[in-house]
């Protein structure tokens, strides 16, 4: 607990939670903008699962290049300011200060889609969605992007902790919002193997394309794919932990 405290203590002055902020404001000023233009040339566009779907492909683009930019700024301060040697004079164990930075980068990303679904239940209010806002889906919509943030940031963590030069942490991210942005033109299977898309498979909505026109469609919640989100998560935790850890200083 005390180095969790430590590394909200060392990101105080990096203003992490305004870029955030901000990041997510465009992101969901696009995505509204998007959907009152559908409503308003469709009015049968104005259902929850049409803002619910929506953020969930912006997500595919946003959320890869916000959790690169935000784990590589709470992780290179340990690279800028050596802190690796002195802490192995130390006793600070090196396994925790990596957990405790996943926790701390992982915790203000959730805060960010909390906020999110927060907004998105804001806006189907203002806009007169059909129904009362739909709890168990917006649940949802948060439990897979989470899920989805939990295995990108144990990727993100392990290269910006591993090689010294952020420029290849970011560019993971873009080739990550890139992927996620064209998940939904992909194959299942080739779909499936990229973590990024998973933003779009574990949306609690998809769409569907029927003739000329399209539909968007509540679907099942697919426990065989959330176990393999989670499971991405914990191998490529558990390989950066050990890589890191293990790696001459």
């Amino acid at each position: 607990m005390n180095l969790l405290g430590l590394e909200y203590f060392k990101i105080r002055r990096k203003k992490i939670g305004i870029m955030i902020l901000l990041f997510l404001a465009v992101e969901l000023l696009w995505t509204f903008m998007s959907v009152s233009r559908s409503i308003a040339r469709n009015p049968d566009h104005a259902v929850w699962e049409s803002v619910l779907f929506t953020i969930a492909s912006m997500n595919g683009l946003f959320m890869p290049i916000l959790s690169a930019i935000v784990v590589s700024r709470v992780c290179d301060m340990e690279h800028k300011g050596n802190t690796w040697k002195m802490l192995a004079a130390t006793n600070v164990s090196r396994s925790r200060l990596y957990a405790a930075k996943y926790i701390c980068a992982n915790s203000l990303l959730f805060f960010g889609l909390l906020g999110q679904a927060l907004l998105m239940t804001v806006f189907g209010l203002v806009m007169n969605m059909s129904d009362a806002p739909p709890v168990g889906m917006l649940a949802r919509f948060l439990a897979g992007a989470t899920l989805t943030t939990f295995a990108v940031t144990a990727l993100q963590q392990w290269i910006s902790l591993a090689v010294k030069n952020q420029t290849f942490a970011l560019s993971l991210g873009m080739l990550g919002g890139l992927i996620g942005m064209t998940s939904g033109l992909f194959p299942a299977a080739v779909r499936h193997v990229l973590l990024w898309s998973y933003y779009l498979d574990l949306s609690p909505v998809t769409y569907r394309y029927a003739d000329a026109s399209g539909v968007y469609v509540s679907q099942p919640l697919d426990y065989g794919w959330s176990a393999a989100a989670f499971i991405i998560a914990l191998l490529f935790y558990t390989a950066g932990n050990l890589h890191v850890t293990r790696q001459e200083i």
